[in-house]
């Protein structure tokens, strides 16, 4: 019996060499799934171009300025922010105490130090207008009548001035035709024997100035109501 065990022991050695050197010959297998497939892809991020800052272009400031819409170099009047035609263009329009005799009424009288116009009427009274007048060198004084009236008048500015504003840089059309934009505005009455104007304005803010070249500027609104009632032969009085 202890022949048979001590046998027996000696086959299972054999055996088990037999099995370890079996696994020792097996070749490694690797997996078709590598370590990095088994864990979950990453996520890609997002490329977000920083908005590179707009570069505004410096405007280069021209030497010389076109005067077509009258608003800023034209008789160095100030522009109004709002059109003419707009809010900006209230009446100035008063009736005031007037009793000087020596005016009939229908009269027109500018005084020039006050940037006043006063139409005369019955009853020792006239209506006061708030108006522009001639710039330093260019008022003047006198009386005349009015010879003509036009509503939407056109302009032709007269080569002493083309040529004058041509000098500081400004370019001023030849002629310009009625409307809005013009800068003789919604009426216009000339004096006779001179080349100015009691007229309306493209540029209400340079109402109560010395800005013009001579005219006499109003409000437009005021300027129609004083064309209503003033008479082609009306006498004007200019006082500086």
């Amino acid at each position: 019996m202890r022949r048979f065990w001590i046998g027996a022991a000696a086959v299972l050695a054999v055996a088990g060499l037999v099995v370890g050197q079996a696994q020792a010959s097996t070749p490694n297998v690797k997996s078709n799934v590598s370590v990095a497939d088994e864990k979950p892809a990453p996520k890609k991020k997002k490329i977000v171009e920083k908005k590179k800052p707009e570069v505004k272009k410096e405007r280069r400031m021209s030497t010389r300025r076109d005067c077509g819409s009258f608003f800023e170099c034209l008789f160095n009047g100030k522009r109004s922010s709002r059109s003419s035609f707009g809010m900006s263009d209230r009446t100035t329009r008063s009736t005031v105490a007037f009793a000087d005799a020596q005016y009939k009424p229908g009269s027109i009288i500018v005084r020039t130090p006050e940037r006043a116009l006063y139409y005369v009427l019955p009853g020792g009274k006239a209506l006061r207008y708030k108006v522009g007048v001639g710039k330093e060198g260019f008022q003047w004084s006198g009386n005349s009548k009015i010879g003509m009236k036009k509503e939407w008048p056109d302009w032709r500015p007269p080569a002493t001035m083309i040529a004058r504003e041509a000098a500081k840089g400004n370019n001023i059309p030849a002629y310009m035709e009625g409307g809005p934009n013009n800068p003789l505005g919604a009426r216009a009455m000339y004096i006779s024997g001179t080349l100015f104007r009691i007229h309306g304005t493209n540029n209400s803010a340079s109402i109560g100035g010395a800005v013009s070249s001579g005219c006499i500027r109003m409000m437009n609104s005021d300027v129609i109501d004083l064309y209503e009632r003033v008479a082609v032969g009306s006498r004007v009085y200019v006082y500086q």
